[in-house]
């Protein structure tokens, strides 16, 4: 314990040690106590200087329109009016062209909007109405984004001119990526706001249709059946011989069905060109439609021999006869009521060429080799279709020229419409007996007609 006692003694801090540590934290506690008083005064000084600074602004004539102003600018920036930063450097800079002449603000008349949109001012308008929702751009810290009207006219205006992404994107100020994803907007677009434009006629439609036929001599006909062929360049990555048609030419098979009105009613696009009519018809939804009992469902009509129809279609000779495909009879030795059936029959089905030739005359992306995205050239092609259909409504006149261009001759000819007719169909066991009935009774009937 003393020993202890004596080693507790010697770490006890002396008088003069004591008086020094306490001198110390005196010091330290009027530091502080002379920091807080400095830092008080600076923030009386700091308000007092603000409110001073406030009493001059507002005192002076302008705060009120330049608060104003700086609203205003702050809204701009954010609805996207005006880009919320300068455009960095890699930017391309947007530049004027068609889509400057196109704007109303220049007066841009209607002819003008026909030779480069294919329609009228009013009805791009309904279009562009229609679509806005599904087009709008996110401001970024870049630019002002593309305007919905902006998207739709460059979508058009490349398929009207049949123009590569380069050149078309510079008549209208944008890149080449941008005119990309602007084509590929508008068709899933037009594909989801007007998915009612090619339907199968029913209703109301579907009377006007039968009516028409039956005034050409083939009641109870629905419509006209061929292909066309839309050439494009060979497809990466995939053999050839799949796109290689039998003009010699990479192509990509439409097959359509048309009434007299040149109105579409059903389209089926994508698969290669070395595939034959029929085996693109096979591999349609009409086909399925058709063996369902879905496509046909009017009243039955009752021909000469007792033959009964629920409905068809006219096709060429590249189709079998079928129970719902009257095909012409052919060949050259023809008795009277089969050469009469033909030349009725060859007639009516002209609508489908008409048809080709509108479509692809108003857009001469699909009547020239192209290249293109397999994975978006069957939906684009149904847009256009859409288009097609919506111009007919809108009772757009088709300017026959469009179908004739001078060679590199100099001779002026017709253009390709890609229609292919093969000599004979595939040979499969479809039903001949009742399918030949029915051309036989439309030919007896048409004998009394």
């Amino acid at each position: 314990m003393e020993h202890v006692s004596q080693e507790v003694r010697g770490k006890t801090l002396s008088r003069v040690e004591r008086n020094a540590v306490v001198a110390a934290v005196s010091a330290v506690a009027m530091r502080c106590r002379i920091e807080r008083t400095t830092a008080r005064l600076r923030t009386r000084v700091s308000i007092r200087r603000q409110r001073e600074l406030l009493h001059h602004v507002m005192a002076a004539p302008d705060c009120v329109s330049m608060s104003e102003s700086i609203t205003q600018f702050c809204a701009a920036m954010s609805s996207g009016a005006i880009p919320r930063a300068t455009p960095r450097w890699w930017m391309r800079r947007r530049t004027g062209g068609t889509w400057e002449d196109l704007r109303k603000m220049d007066d841009a008349s209607d002819e003008y909007y026909k030779e480069t949109l294919r329609m009228t001012p009013r009805v791009f308008m309904e279009i562009v109405e229609a679509l806005s929702p599904l087009l709008q751009r996110r401001v970024t810290f870049y630019r002002v984004p593309l305007q919905p009207d902006h998207i739709i006219a460059y979508a058009l205006y490349r398929w009207a001119s049949g123009e590569t992404y380069e050149s078309s994107t510079s008549s209208f100020g944008i890149g080449r990526a941008s005119g990309l994803i602007a084509v590929e907007d508008v068709t899933r677009a037009l594909l989801r706001v007007y998915s009612d434009k090619i339907v199968w006629p029913t209703g109301m439609r579907c009377t006007l249709v039968l009516r028409a036929f039956e005034a050409k001599g083939f009641p109870n006909c629905y419509g006209c059946i061929d292909c066309t062929h839309v050439y494009i360049d060979k497809p990466a990555n995939a053999p050839s011989e799949n796109y290689f048609d039998r003009k010699h030419c990479f192509s990509v098979v439409a097959q359509v069905v048309v009434d007299l009105d040149l109105r579409i009613t059903d389209v089926f696009v994508g698969y290669p060109g070395s595939c034959h009519d029929i085996r693109v018809l096979q591999l349609s939804s009409l086909w399925a439609r058709a063996k369902e009992g879905d496509l046909f469902r009017g009243a039955p009509v009752v021909l000469p021999f007792g033959v009964t129809t629920h409905g068809y279609i006219l096709g060429d000779n590249g189709y079998p006869p079928l129970e719902w495909i009257v095909v012409p009879y052919g060949g050259t030795d023809q008795i009277p009521n089969e050469k009469r059936f033909d030349n009725k029959q060859k007639v009516a089905r002209g609508v489908v060429e008409r048809a080709f030739g509108r479509l692809k005359g108003m857009w001469r992306l699909f009547l020239r080799t192209h290249k293109t995205n397999m994975d978006t050239l069957p939906q684009q092609f149904q847009a256009v279709c859409i288009l097609h259909n919506i111009l007919l409504d809108a009772g757009m006149e088709f300017d026959d020229n469009l179908l004739w261009e001078v060679d590199a001759n100099g001779v002026r000819r017709r253009v390709d419409l890609g229609l292919d007719h093969p000599p004979h169909p595939i040979a499969e066991n479809f039903n001949r007996p009742r399918a030949l009935a029915l051309r036989e009774a439309l030919a007896e009937r048409m004998k009394h007609a």
